[in-house]
């Protein structure tokens, strides 16, 4: 069986990891990963793993904005010192909430649940499976009801050309050229937007599929999106995040 750590407190991956290890002796750790960015590339370039270890609130944000980038196929137990984000928990792959810090006792409760869960499935694949099309089922917001001046307009989704922060201000571009402002973090409207049709190409901007005219090769292997409308500054995706860009384009 192989997990993956994804915590950003070096001691608390590593008592998780201790841990594991006296309640699941065959347990193989694959990887112990501090960030979101870091999270994202490893998943996109590694074999899905049978199980990860996920702790909510990480150094560049909540480990939510993950399942926004890459698509997570196999069970995953959350960490966290917080109890209020367990009902979003359960909205993605999650079959477990441990509390921080967390007991050898809450943990091989959790590994129990998780094997129950695969020995009920004809196989790993079967879970994944499973788990994956529950996902699907999520349901991804159509309109925003966003303010201008004394009243609010109802924008669709399907209207939007791109979105990005600019000075702390998050700012929606629309097919006809409009601009509305949101008081929310990127993470938290990448959330609601389905993540077959927006790409979140770097900190500053997510770009909708709809609206992607070409794409170039950049210094250092990074790529450039080039949009149908002009933008404020070039959109770059990283060399690390190529990969992922490629799969989630081709889709």
């Amino acid at each position: 069986m192989k997990a993956l750590i994804i915590e950003d407190e070096v001691m608390a991956a590593k008592t998780l990891k201790k841990l594991l290890l006296e309640v699941s002796p065959g347990i193989e750790i694959v990887g112990m990963l501090e960030s979101i960015e870091d999270s994202v590339e490893w998943i996109a370039n590694h074999p899905m793993p049978d199980l990860m270890f996920m702790d909510i609130h990480l150094a560049d944000g909540s480990s939510f904005a993950i399942f926004d980038r890459v698509t997570i196929t196999c069970p995953v137990i959350f960490t966290t010192a917080y109890d209020e984000y367990a009902l979003k928990a359960f909205e993605v792959n999650s079959i477990d909430y441990l509390m921080k810090p967390i007991s050898k006792d809450a943990l091989e409760r959790a590994m129990n649940k998780y094997h129950s869960l695969v020995e009920k499935s004809v196989d790993t694949n079967q879970l994944s499976m499973i788990l994956s099309q529950l996902g699907e089922k999520k349901k991804y917001r159509s309109f925003f009801l966003l303010p201008e001046r004394d009243k609010f307009i109802p924008l669709p989704v399907s209207n939007i050309v791109y979105i990005y922060i600019d000075a702390k201000t998050l700012k929606i571009i629309t097919t006809d050229g409009k601009t509305f402002y949101m008081n929310h973090t990127l993470d938290d409207v990448m959330s609601e937007l389905d993540p077959h049709e927006f790409f979140r190409a770097n900190r500053q901007f997510v770009v909708a599929r709809s609206s992607i005219k070409d794409v170039s090769v950049w210094f250092g292997n990074k790529l450039a999106i080039n949009l149908f409308v002009e933008t404020p500054e070039k959109i770059i995706v990283s060399k690390a995040r190529v990969a992922e860009f490629k799969v989630w384009f081709t889709k």
